[in-house]
């Protein structure tokens, strides 16, 4: 599922215009990205857990030339998934969820 369609979906399902629900998409998605940049956490209960990981600078290698270079320390998006939502993908059933 792409982003269009989670907007038209969302609009569906709220009974809204798919200018309010692709509005609301991009609020949500603004404040996650703004939340991430600042160093929070978001979690989400029983979907899952974004953070930012932070890396060293280490030696590492150039596969090409086999040549040794410094690579600069970097942050990553990381995402754990949530229990239930892990139980769920691995075949369980969750009471209340599963009618959808």
């Amino acid at each position: 599922m792409n982003k269009s369609e989670l907007i038209e979906k969302m609009a569906e399902k709220m009974g809204v215009g798919v200018i309010q629900a692709e509005e609301l998409m991009n609020l949500m998605f603004g404040k996650m990205k703004s939340a991430l940049l600042k160093g929070d956490r978001i979690e989400i209960r029983g979907f899952g857990r974004f953070k930012v990981k932070e890396y060293d600078s280490y030696m590492g290698r150039n596969p090409k030339t086999g040549e040794k270079i410094q690579v600069a320390p970097k942050k990553l998006p990381t995402f754990k998934l949530g229990k239930e939502l892990k139980k769920r993908l691995n075949g369980g059933v969750l009471p209340g969820v599963d009618g959808e």
